[in-house]
């Protein structure tokens, strides 16, 4: 976890930020949230708290969550990441279970939010591990459902895929792995809609 302490100390620098009558949501995970270009501008609908850190694997998520996220009180909880765990080797089975350390933790720092993770995408640098993701992906779902409000899943696959299931390159930026501004305005519109249903004073 050495790895992560530059991203995370400059994390727990930044300041809080006032709330206002929003609701706040922290968006937490991987590069696919880091690299978000004006994410905040993106959700006007709520104060979005872009807390996720480059390169971050489930396992780092659920180690760093305590330094990261509770002091923001958050309101509710959009979570991104598992497939770097997959490319380091982690099986599916062990990123289910970085997901149920991360919950524990949610619910002992921050008590009953919502929550919604976001399911590990497909992309062209990471093909060679689509049978690991959709297990991954099943599991966490799995857990999901069995769970119950206010966790949820947002299934962002089928919409990143061509008819034969590979990930659409449009979608990505050259490196095969970051989304590209179309892949965002994908995630833009679904989350929004997902956002709805979490969050109801949102609409």
């Amino acid at each position: 976890m050495q790895w992560y302490l530059e991203d995370i100390e400059r994390l727990e620098q930044q300041p809080l930020t006032p709330a206002d009558a929003r609701p706040r949501v922290v968006f937490y995970g991987s590069s696919t949230f880091t690299h978000w270009p004006g994410m905040a501008r993106c959700f006007p609908q709520i104060e979005a708290i872009n807390r996720a850190f480059g390169g971050s694997t489930l396992a780092a998520c659920a180690w760093f969550f305590g330094r990261v996220v509770p002091p923001h009180r958050p309101d509710a909880l959009l979570l991104y990441a598992g497939d770097n765990d997959l490319g380091d080797g982690r099986t599916a089975e062990e990123v289910a279970l970085f997901y149920d350390h991360l919950l524990a933790s949610v619910a002992a720092a921050c008590g009953p939010i919502p929550v919604c993770f976001i399911g590990i995408k497909l992309s062209p640098a990471r093909l060679y591990l689509r049978d690991s993701i959709a297990r991954a992906n099943d599991y966490i779902r799995q857990r999901i459902a069995a769970a119950g409000p206010p966790h949820s899943y947002l299934d962002l696959g089928p919409l990143m895929v061509d008819e034969r299931g590979r990930p659409r390159p449009a979608l990505f930026e050259a490196d095969g792995l970051h989304l590209s501004p179309q892949g965002y305005e994908i995630w833009q519109r679904e989350i929004s809609i997902q956002l709805a249903h979490m969050l109801p004073v949102t609409t």
